[in-house]
């Protein structure tokens, strides 16, 4: 007798019918948000349905009209003018201290590199710019490479060696300017220096330290007579007063100091220098560059409002601001050249 068979499975249920064309799916309970989820969706959902229909609402913006004529030079102009004395602000509340870090930089290298080599100047007559020594004032934590001449675009660099007198260091009397409120301003706060402070100097004749005598001013006693055989030291600046202090120097003020000995100077040492390397002197050699650059400004301005006739003034502006700015930097650095070369 044979086992009985087990019956056939049961037919698989057949495929869900496709969906006719347009019909909406009924959603399941998986799909549907639960509650602050359902309440957000909800509320973007209200939130997106106004934002289009106010859109659609609004009626289409008129394109703005470009200025023509009289309107389209004064916009110009105003616009160059705002680049231009607001790049001489930005330049000499920022961009001023970094050239004259940069400069620095460049100057230490140049000078190691002769100090090694052997090279570095012993006067008595040395280059416009070239470095001549290292100076280091350790009560104030300043450390600056000094270049030679003191006229206005010299002391963009650093403080400038006068060059009717010895080298910082040598037997005789020296004196370095520096500026007190632009360019880095290495010579700020020279008038806190106290008596016996010390100064640091490396030259081509090797280091030297001199210590203060005294801070004075326009007016004030001259220090005593120096000995045989000493060097001294002589740091000028300015300081002013008011409010507007920084930018309304009133007096120099001086810093004398003195090394007991000092390195043997060559003779042949200028007797005087041009009035522009004078304390507070302005550069008036850089008025026919000042010029150059204005009109160079004053071309660029009409060139923009030429241009704008015939392109947008979107288009213009992406391509003639870099050009406006470089005619600006080159403005501003001119310009202070024109200003005391202590400030």
């Amino acid at each position: 007798m044979s086992a009985p068979t087990a019956p056939p499975p049961p037919p698989p249920p057949p495929p869900p019918a496709p969906a006719a064309p347009g019909a909406r799916r009924r959603p399941s309970a998986l799909d549907r948000p639960i509650g602050w989820a359902r309440a957000a969706g909800s509320w973007f959902e209200r939130r997106r349905r106004a934002v289009v229909a106010w859109q659609a609402r609004r009626p289409p913006r008129a394109p703005r009209p470009e200025p023509q004529g009289s309107a389209a030079v004064l916009s110009t102009s105003s616009a160059i003018l705002a680049i231009v004395c607001g790049w001489m602000v930005v330049h000499l509340l920022f961009f001023g201290n970094v050239s004259h870090a940069r400069d620095q930089d460049l100057l230490y290298r140049e000078f190691r590199t002769q100090l090694a080599g052997l090279t570095a100047p012993v006067g008595p007559v040395v280059d416009a710019g070239e470095p001549v020594a290292l100076l280091r004032l350790p009560t104030l934590d300043v450390e600056e490479v000094v270049v030679e001449g003191t006229a206005a675009g010299d002391l963009f660099a650093g403080p400038g060696h006068k060059r009717n007198t010895v080298l910082p260091g040598q037997v005789g009397t020296s004196l370095v300017y520096g500026r007190s409120t632009t360019y880095g301003a290495p010579f700020a706060d020279i008038g806190l220096l106290d008596n016996g402070d010390p100064i640091d100097v490396v030259m081509a004749q090797g280091e030297l330290t001199f210590y203060v005598l005294g801070v004075r001013r326009d007016g004030d006693p001259l220090p005593p007579p120096r000995g045989d055989g000493v060097a001294r030291l002589t740091l000028v600046s300015t300081v002013g007063g008011g409010r507007l202090a920084a930018l309304t120097p009133g007096e120099t003020v001086y810093v004398d100091a003195e090394a007991t000995e000092g390195f043997g100077a060559p003779g042949g040492v200028p007797p005087t220098v041009p009035e522009s390397e004078e304390a507070l002197a302005r550069g008036t050699t850089a008025l026919p560059m000042l010029c150059l650059c204005l009109a160079l400004l004053t071309a660029l301005t009409v060139a923009i409002i030429a241009a704008r006739e015939r392109w947008s003034a979107a288009l213009v502006w992406v391509v003639a601001a870099p050009v406006a700015v470089a005619l600006a930097w080159g403005t501003t650095d001119t310009a202070m050249r024109l200003l005391p070369n202590l400030i």
